[in-house]
């Protein structure tokens, strides 16, 4: 039965692929910042009583992923796959705009937190003898540079030469290191501001446009997501939901074919 760690999987992404993993008969560790989770959420994981915990972790504090590591450890014996799947956004406005502390937090969580939790990763890997390691790519990642949007993507620029490297730096040890591209989705980080409001850029005609017609549900994207995790046994894997040439045939259907999402 494989074990599995899951930042920042409270909500969105990381949440439906902790659903996901359940499953598929998997051992789960949620985490999040808050102390403990709502209760509504609890009565969700009622049927996974058994191979569910949830330990509170900020990314931001190596501290923290060090317990996440081995408070997982502990419990389950092993930790097969750790996800680097904690992301913080930016309001949506030009860089020069941005306030000192939404530009320290997207910085602290999409890359230092990333490299912390690879890192504790990795050596606690590397100790047990086995494991894969995979980190959330994102706008940026492919190179894309769009307006208002650019510390975020500059901090997935920098994830995906990261785990190219860590990768890199993982060959003949056994322990694999990947990452997953999810497209489009849609979740809070999309719907709302880091503050919790609603975003202008959900108003915005061409964004709608484009984002209905390319988007998708986290759901969607888990269920493509975890089987592949799963059987992968290739190191610097890269597992992609929207590829090129399906985002190519959706805009090519798009007038048969109304999605809306927003």
């Amino acid at each position: 039965m494989k074990s599995v760690v899951i930042t920042g999987s409270t909500r969105g992404i990381g949440w439906a692929m902790a659903m996901e993993f359940l499953k598929a008969g998997c051992q789960v560790t949620l985490s999040g910042r808050k102390d403990t989770l709502p209760l509504e959420v609890l009565e969700k994981l009622k049927p996974y009583a058994q191979r569910v915990i949830y330990i509170p972790c900020n990314v931001q504090d190596k501290a923290s992923l060090e317990k996440l590591w081995e408070d997982s450890r502990t419990h389950w014996g092993k930790v097969d796959l750790w996800i680097n799947n904690a992301g913080q956004n930016t309001p949506h406005v030009l860089l020069w705009e941005t306030e000192e502390c939404y530009t320290e937090n997207v910085l602290r969580t999409n890359l230092l937190g990333m490299i912390y939790g690879a890192q504790v990763a990795a050596k606690g890997m590397l100790k047990q003898g086995f494991g894969a390691i995979y980190s959330m790519e994102g706008l940026g990642s492919n190179n894309m540079i769009q307006r208002k949007t650019v510390l975020y993507g500059t901090t997935k620029h920098a994830l995906t030469y990261f785990m190219k490297g860590l990768a890199k730096e993982l060959e003949g040890t056994g322990i694999l290191a990947g990452r997953l591209s999810p497209g489009m989705m849609l979740t809070d980080f999309i719907t709302k501001t880091p503050d919790g409001e609603p975003s202008e850029v959900i108003q915005d005609k061409a964004f709608q446009r484009i984002f209905n017609t390319l988007a998708d549900h986290p759901e969607t994207v888990a269920a493509f997501f975890i089987p592949r995790m799963l059987k992968n046994s290739r190191n610097n894997a890269h597992i992609v939901w929207l590829t090129p040439g399906k985002s190519a045939w959706r805009f090519l259907t798009s007038g048969l074919k109304k999605r809306k999402l927003i």
